[in-house]
């Protein structure tokens, strides 16, 4: 007899990571080139003489650490593995089956796989021409059945971020019991302009349904270990720790994180040269005639249509790995110069084929 698996389940794909090939350079899954700093390498290797005990499940020394930094209470914050587990269990605590999860499409792909496992429905709002979020066309979108909003912004994989006035109408457009996650994974590469600036922290403070997610993948460096936390009222938190995996944060990854607040300013340093290359790379794509949106992320979007899927499979043959979006187009990591440099050449022999 087959074992009894929720049939359901047939209709839900799996999350697709970026792809990699030997001798290959990988610009698929937005990952940084640095590696930990030495401080932060010690902390994991100390962190490493204590693996046969359970991580502390509380995540007391980072979350306080956390707090210091935010200017919130410890109670405001939980970590996670990686931001993504939040946006899943954001998800199993706010919704039964029936009920609606909103995101603007396209966005992170992991929004509408675990919105169906759960069981939700997942409704998918166009981005407007520029593929940032159409925040007046999501208001619109709320139903009754509405029960979380995600928001994310820089946006995955567009890289677009929105009008903080935008932002700020559309949060007080929201419904006080739905909850909207503004998911700000890639929120260190922001350089915004006056109008674009804002402060996430300060927004949960006026907004009770709001949930700020964070991660130490991208900048701090620390995709391998999976670390991210949330930001949201007393009833969100509750909410998250009682669906917390135990023992999900694991001890390295703890270490690693707070060793990396404690050099935050090396660290976020780093994030000026991947500013710098993003302007170059984006510069040189829009010089071939590619349509590229404005990126505040660390990495670039191509809007090729039905273009992307061949673009990509090409590139790999010249040793470039990046993310297609089947029918839309491909997000492009930000590399080290000598990588981005690999990529542009191929792009400028694409444009003459």
């Amino acid at each position: 007899m087959t074992p009894r698996i929720r049939p359901d389940l047939a209709s839900v794909p799996a999350y697709v990571p970026g792809r990699t090939f030997p001798g290959a350079v990988k610009l698929a899954s937005n990952e940084v080139t640095f590696g930990p700093l030495p401080s932060v390498a010690r902390a994991i290797a100390d962190a490493a003489h204590n693996l046969n005990r359970y991580p502390d499940n509380g995540m007391v020394g980072l979350t306080e650490a956390l707090a210091k930094k935010l200017g919130v209470p410890p109670d405001a914050i939980q970590t996670g593995c990686g931001s993504v587990s939040l946006c899943q269990n954001l998800i199993t605590i706010t919704c039964r089956p029936g009920d609606e999860v909103l995101f603007a499409w396209r966005s992170f792909e992991t929004y509408p796989l675990a919105t169906r496992v759960v069981g939700a429905t997942p409704v998918q709002v166009p981005l407007t021409g520029d593929r940032v979020h159409d925040l007046e066309a999501m208001a619109d979108a709320i139903t009754e059945r509405t029960r979380l909003i995600f928001v994310c912004n820089p946006n995955n994989p567009t890289g677009t971020i929105v009008e903080a006035q935008a932002l700020v109408d559309f949060l007080e457009k929201v419904p006080s019991d739905v909850v909207v996650a503004l998911d700000e994974a890639y929120v260190e590469y922001v350089r915004p302009s006056e109008t674009q600036r804002y402060d996430a922290i300060e927004l949960q403070r006026r907004f009770a349904n709001l949930v700020v997610l964070r991660t130490f993948s991208k900048a701090y460096g620390l995709a391998g270990l999976r670390v991210g936390y949330a930001v949201a009222d007393d009833a969100v938190i509750d909410g998250l720790r009682r669906v917390h995996v135990p023992f999900s944060v694991n001890s390295l990854a703890q270490a690693a994180a707070t060793a990396c607040l404690e050099a935050d300013d090396e660290l976020l340093a780093r994030t000026e040269a991947v500013v710098a290359e993003r302007a170059r790379v984006s510069a040189a794509l829009k010089d071939l005639g590619y349509p590229v949106p404005e990126s505040q992320a660390n990495f670039v979007w191509l809007d090729l249509g039905d273009a992307a899927t061949d673009f990509a499979a090409a590139a790999i043959e010249n040793r470039v790995v990046i993310r297609p979006f089947a029918g839309d187009g491909v997000r492009v990591t930000i590399g080290d110069p000598e990588e981005n440099d690999l990529f542009l050449r191929y792009a400028q022999t694409w444009r003459r084929d």
